[in-house]
């Protein structure tokens, strides 16, 4: 017991399952003991969850959002991979830090500009998405180019690569695994802007649209339910990227299980 409350200490799985149950527990309880007429009860929340998950109105939204989202970051990781692979020529370098330092721009003051810029509210959507999801993958991925030892460029000079091949074998070949970490610790960010985004366009559907729908009627019940599926496939996803991660590239597991 002494170890779970020791700073870098390690419990073994089958402690750290029994952990999380006796948290998850402790919460619940909480929550029921602390939830007045406002805050709807656990138990009505995994009624309202169980069937919202089996109306067609819930199915097909959750799929619009999904699929924009995925575009979305198909899109995302192809612009920063390539402005991200050109940072160490001199010459672009500067537009990858330009793209850095967009993360610090909201989308609200934007908004008009790119409805300008788009033709209808699909494009608009996917715009926004995109717009806020590259600058968070290009710093990341660029913190990877960063924090490159400098050994693995020398072995490179040393093979008598030149700068191009070395570019190819340490950064793009070297580093491919860790275009799935990124993903994987980005993806949050696209799943939280998906419902705002959408809240801009309702005619395509969308969980956006739903939640504007049940916050509209005060159906705190609903709106806790729909958050509670956004949570669950978030996770999903997050366990996905890193299973596609360790299957494609399994020294990374190895580096993973070493660190820790």
């Amino acid at each position: 017991m002494k170890k779970i409350f020791l700073p870098f200490g390690k419990i073994s799985k089958q402690t750290l399952i029994i952990m999380i149950v006796l948290q998850v527990i402790v919460t619940l309880l909480v929550w029921q003991t602390t939830s007045d007429g406002l805050i709807p009860k656990p138990g009505n929340v995994a009624t309202a969850f169980g069937q919202l998950l089996t109306t067609k109105l819930f199915i097909d939204n959750m799929f619009v959002s999904l699929a924009l989202t995925l575009k979305a970051m198909l899109y995302s990781i192809i612009i920063t991979l390539v402005f991200a692979y050109l940072s160490v020529i001199p010459f672009f370098k500067s537009i990858a830090q330009l793209i850095v330092k967009c993360r610090y721009l909201t989308l609200t003051g934007l908004i008009f500009i790119f409805t300008l810029l788009t033709k209808d509210g699909s494009e608009l959507k996917l715009s926004l998405l995109v717009f806020g999801i590259v600058p968070f993958f290009t710093t990341s991925f660029l913190s990877v180019i960063i924090n490159i030892d400098k050994q693995e460029y020398e072995l490179c000079k040393t093979l008598g690569y030149n700068n191009w091949q070395t570019l190819y074998e340490v950064i793009i070949v070297g580093k491919a695994d860790q275009v799935f970490e990124i993903l994987r610790q980005n993806f949050a960010i696209s799943w939280l802007m998906i419902t705002m985004v959408e809240g801009l366009s309702m005619s395509e559907g969308g969980i956006g649209t739903l939640l504007i729908k049940y916050n509209k009627y005060n159906d705190i019940t609903n709106v806790v339910a729909l958050q509670l599926v956004l949570f669950l496939i978030g996770l999903c996803f997050d366990w996905l990227l890193g299973l596609t991660r360790h299957w494609l590239f399994p020294h990374s597991k190895l580096k993973q299980e070493v660190a820790s």
